[in-house]
Parts: structure tokens; C-alpha cells; sequence
């Protein structure tokens, strides 16, 4: 097996400190040792961040092109045809990288990251054509949200298909975007929408993603890999929302926000630390990493942004930064103490 080398390193010191807690002997010791090997550079990590990079440096290439006026002007009279036919001409492309990205995946299954940055070349060249397609089929109404909805469908469909969880990331965001559209338009663009304003819409469509997202790929095993992405979009919509909750509560604009007192909003805090101290409780009930990982960083941003709320105004800035670093201090002193008890642990 190999191993880059901070992985090499965890295993030496774990396979020593079994040895010296007498779990195994000098030769098993020695056995585990040779069984896997330290690579003297990571290239996994090098090719993982070298083919976003590239993905980047295209994006960036194709934004400078059309920013560039005299680019434009030769991009219109090189490319003059209807929105039809680019809907149509990136639709093809759209296809044809996806078929590279499934061929390859079948075919070169160890090239994780080049597939998956082919299948993202993909998703860009779908939301390109579907922007084309808006523009052919406008009526002048503003229903926008439509083509976001029409996004989320296909990206999850291929997504679930060919299976690729990138591109079923893809579709969960298209679909946040069409639920926060949608939910403007059916309002009028106003600030609410059944009473409720956006963060507390989207608190309300993050529990409905985890929970649609744990039903149906609990129960379909096939694509049982999906709900851990499905989940974790699902808690970041949720926290986002609560926290943005938390400061700003259900108004909807910022005169009605800045007439009342930061301590009116404390119900909506209280309410962010109950659901932050409940993801943690699940994550130490059925020992799940990820929901813990979640409600302990969101306890800690509601402590932070409550402190920031409180004592901003009235405290000397010097004294107030003071208490904000020692505060870091020991919480990095006792995480480290954390660490090393795990690391002390057979």
C-alpha cells in the first residue's frame, strides 16, 4: 500500500504506540511496517489541485476574453448566429464531455480527478446552454427560476446516472438557487414569502433536503454513497441560514432590523445553539463525525458573533480583542490536549 508521507507518519506512530502498550510484538511491528510504503511526494494531492487549477485558469481565460471589448467584438463576428444555435452547439459539447467523463471513468477508474474535472467542464457547458435557452424562450415575465429548476433536474439526473457526486452537487445548488428564486417571484420579489423571509425559508428547505436525502438513499443501496454529500449540503443550507437568522431575525428590510434592540433577537440565537447542540448530540449518539463536526463549529460562530453583537459598542477595543485572543488561546490549547489524549489512546 502507499502512503504520502503524513499518513506514513500517523502510521509509524501508531503502530509504535501499540507496540509499547503491548497490543503487538516486535515482529508483528515490523510486519505492519513493511506492508505499506511512504511516497517521497503526494502526487494524488498534485493532480487533484492541478486539474481545478486548470478548470480555473479556463474559467478565468474565457472571463478575460469576454470582458475584452475588442475579444467581443471579434467573438460577435466570428460566433454571429442565434441563441438557438449556441443553445444547441453547447448542449453537443455538454454531451460530448459527459460521454469522455463516463467512458473515462469506466474505462480509467484510478483518474478520479481528471474525470470528474471533465464531468465539471460538463456542468458548465450545460448551464451555459440552458442560460442560451432562457434567452431564446423569454417572454419578458422574470420567471428566471424555471431554468435553475431545469438545471437541478439534469444535473441530477446524470448525476444519479452516470454515478458522479460532483455533478450531484451541482444539482442540489442549482436547486437552493430555483427554491430562492422561485419563493422571490411567487412574492413579488418582496422580502417575504408566507411571512417568512429568505434565511428563514432556507432554514426551513435545509431540514426537507437532509430529510428527503436520508430517505431515499437510505433505502437505495445503489446510490447509498449519495447521502452523505445529500446531507452535508443539506446542514450547510441549514447553519447558513440559522446563523444569518440569528443576526438579522425575520425582517425583511434594514430600517425594520436597525429600529430594534440586538437583544430582541435573542430567541433566534437560542434557537441556533438548540440546533447546533442537537447535531451535536446526534453525532455523539450514533457516533457520526459529520453532524458533530457541524453543530461544534456553528456553537462556536454563535458564541463568537453573540460576543461580537454584545460587546463590540461598549468595550475598549484594546480589552476586546485581548478577551477574543485568549479566548482562541485556550480553545487551541485545549484542542491540542484533545489530540494528544487520542494520540495517547491504544
Amino acid at each position: 500500500m502507499q502512503v504520502n508521507k503524513q499518513q506514513g507518519r500517523f502510521l509509524d506512530s501508531t503502530i509504535e504506540q501499540w507496540q509499547k502498550s503491548n497490543l503487538i510484538n516486535e515482529e508483528q511491528s515490523l510486519t505492519l511496517k513493511q506492508s505499506y510504503e511512504v511516497l517521497p511526494f503526494d502526487w494524488q494531492r498534485l493532480a487533484k489541485y492541478a486539474f481545478w487549477l486548470a478548470i480555473v485558469c479556463i474559467v478565468i481565460s474565457v472571463s478575460s476574453a469576454l470582458v475584452d471589448k475588442w475579444l467581443m467584438q471579434l467573438l460577435e463576428k466570428l460566433f454571429n448566429a442565434p441563441n438557438s444555435v449556441k443553445c444547441v452547439a453547447l448542449s453537443l459539447l455538454a454531451v460530448l464531455l459527459y460521454g469522455v467523463g463516463i467512458h473515462r471513468k469506466r474505462r480509467l477508474p484510478e483518474k478520479m480527478y481528471s474525470n470528474e474535472a471533465i464531468l465539471f467542464l460538463g456542468v458548465a457547458a450545460t448551464a451555459t446552454a440552458i442560460l442560451f435557452l432562457g434567452k431564446v424562450i423569454d417572454t419578458g415575465s422574470g420567471h428566471f427560476s424555471l431554468l435553475m429548476l431545469l438545471a437541478a433536474i439534469i444535473y441530477g439526473l446524470l448525476g444519479l446516472w452516470f454515478p458522479s457526486k460532483l455533478v450531484w452537487l451541482a444539482s442540489l445548488i442549482s436547486l437552493g438557487s430555483w427554491f430562492g428564486a422561485e419563493t422571490g417571484y411567487a412574492s413579488g420579489w418582496g422580502a417575504y414569502y408566507l411571512g417568512m423571509n429568505y434565511p428563514l425559508r432556507f432554514v426551513l428547505f435545509g431540514l426537507v433536503l437532509i430529510v428527503v436525502g436520508k430517505f431515499l438513499f437510505s433505502s437505495w443501496q445503489a446510490r447509498e454513497a449519495f447521502l452523505r454529500p445529500t446531507r452535508a449540503v443539506g446542514l450547510l443550507y441549514l447553519f447558513i441560514a440559522l446563523w444569518i437568522l440569528s443576526i438579522f431575525g425575520n425582517y425583511g428590510d434594514y430600517d425594520s432590523w436597525d429600529a430594534v434592540k440586538q437583544i430582541e433577537l435573542l430567541h433566534w440565537s437560542l434557537l441556533f445553539g438548540i440546533a447546533a447542540l442537537i447535531a451535536v448530540y446526534h453525532g455523539i449518539q450514533y457516533e457520526d463525525e459529520m453532524t458533530k463536526g457541524f453543530g461544534l463549529t456553528f456553537i462556536f460562530i454563535n458564541l463568537y458573533t453573540r460576543f461580537f453583537e454584545f460587546f463590540w459598542d461598549g468595550t475598549h477595543k484594546a480589552l476586546f480583542f485581548a478577551i477574543l485572543g485568549v479566548s482562541f488561546w485556550l480553545l487551541g490549547s485545549k484542542a491540542e490536549k484533545i489530540w494528544q489524549l487520542n494520540l495517547k489512546k491504544p
